[in-house]
């Protein structure tokens, strides 16, 4: 049983004013969503993370932002994951991915990195690549855009309003995963946003 265990959703992303509107920073993004839905409070560095506690249904959840860029995203999850001895099952981690659609979520219980730095340096700490992610879509970068250089860019007004609403859905999807396990939050939610 791992009922009394706390929940983890990790949100991706790379510390610094410069880069908080950058498409590398929509895991980032949704922790806020998160910790303003939830009204969480009690910010504290932990594990090299930004690190928020909420309620959800009874249960205690986790909101943390690594502090160590991108790349070594996993030494914050591992130190959270070791520090609330949290089995696999509880941890949520969300990110950009430039192989799918902006503006689409998908869940996932597991798999590689796919090219995302974050991802596989989560990998490489657990030691495991099975836990769950929760991927939001960036699209790939125009033309012959280095994708390093899209992935640092700012999102423009526009597409900020599109995030917004992708935002409000993921959101409603972590807590869902949370709620009623991750096959109920893939089935509602994986896809494209209905225009």
């Amino acid at each position: 049983m791992t009922e009394n265990f706390p929940y983890l959703i990790v949100g991706l992303g790379n510390p610094g004013r410069e880069y908080t509107q950058t498409r590398h920073n929509i895991g980032f993004m949704l922790v806020d969503r998160l910790t303003a839905r939830l009204t969480a409070r009690g910010m504290k560095v932990q594990s090299k993370a930004i690190v928020i506690t909420a309620q959800h249904e009874g249960q205690k959840l986790i909101l943390a932002k690594p502090q160590t860029f991108m790349n070594l995203s996993g030494q914050s999850v591992q130190g959270l994951v070791s520090f609330y001895k949290l089995p696999l099952d509880h941890v949520l981690i969300a990110h950009d991915d430039l192989d799918l659609q902006f503006c689409t979520i998908r869940m996932r219980p597991g798999g590689g990195a796919g090219g995302q730095k974050g991802i596989k340096s989560t990998i490489d700490q657990l030691g495991t690549p099975e836990f769950a992610r929760l991927r939001l879509g960036i699209d790939r970068p125009p033309g012959r855009m280095d994708a390093a250089a899209y992935v640092l860019q700012e999102f423009s007004q526009k597409e900020l309003l599109a995030v917004s609403e992708t935002l409000d859905r993921a959101a409603d999807a972590a807590l869902t995963w949370m709620a009623e396990g991750l096959n109920a939050a893939m089935n509602k939610f994986n896809g494209i946003m209905e225009k």
